[in-house]
């Protein structure tokens, strides 16, 4: 529902597990006996995951007060908070998830946009100028379409991080989108405008070019009708004249 919401696409979605621990006390490393059991929680996996693995795994984590942890991964997190007070994190982990479907969703289009644009970049003849002209008109609007809505959606997300209030809520937001690679997926979707941005504009020279030509065999075709009437023109003359003689 939360994906429709907001315009996403359920053919790209990911769950994403939360587990919370509360009533007890204590620190919350005396839960790390069960360490492989979380660790196969956090990623989704049934096998038995390798001593390293369950230590680089829990290493993901950041604590407030002695007795609470937020250990974050790709699949999951484990919340441990023994007054059960886990709103803001669960709100935190949902506002980094909904950014990385949407950069999904925008780069999953970004890849089928470059892949039309490799379409067109065939050579056009004189029966696909036409429609190429429209098409082209038609990816451009939408490409600055693109472009303007990724811009404002990425300054509304450097607003929502600068409004995060506190100090530690910051920092686990930031644990959360390291872990999210949202960096990374953010630098991609540039990279892929700006990519799909130069393929364009070389189609667009290159579609100038065979318009150009094209406009000078049109001209050429008419120069040589023009030429054939004429002739046809000054037979007609000839044999008039002819005929009165």
């Amino acid at each position: 529902k939360i994906i429709k919401k907001h315009g996403g696409k359920a053919d790209i979605a990911e769950e994403y597990s939360i587990a919370a621990v509360s009533g007890y006390s204590g620190e919350p490393e005396q839960f790390f006996a069960k360490a492989p059991l979380i660790a196969s929680f956090l990623k989704s996996e049934k096998l038995t995951l390798d001593k390293k693995e369950i230590e680089y795994t829990l290493s993901a984590q950041i604590k407030y007060a002695q007795n609470d942890m937020v250990i974050i991964d790709w699949d999951g997190a484990f919340v441990f908070e023994p007054e059960g007070q886990i709103n803001s994190i669960v709100e935190l982990l949902e506002a980094a998830n909904l950014q990385l479907l949407r950069y999904r969703v925008l780069d999953f289009d970004l890849d089928k946009r470059l892949q039309r644009a490799l379409r067109l970049t065939q050579k056009p003849t004189a029966k696909t100028l036409i429609p190429l002209n429209r098409e082209l008109a038609q990816s451009f609007r939408e490409i600055i379409k693109i472009r303007a809505e990724s811009i404002a959606e990425f300054d509304a997300l450097e607003r929502e991080i600068k409004l995060i209030g506190d100090w530690y809520s910051a920092r686990l937001y930031d644990l959360i989108s390291k872990k999210f690679h949202l960096d990374g997926w953010r630098n991609s979707i540039k990279n892929k405008q700006e990519s799909l941005e130069d393929v364009y504009s070389i189609i667009a020279e290159n579609f100038s070019v065979s318009r150009g030509k094209f406009l000078e065999f049109i001209q050429m075709i008419l120069w040589f009708v023009l030429l054939a009437g004429w002739f046809v023109l000054l037979a007609f003359d000839i044999a008039a004249s002819l005929r009165s003689q």
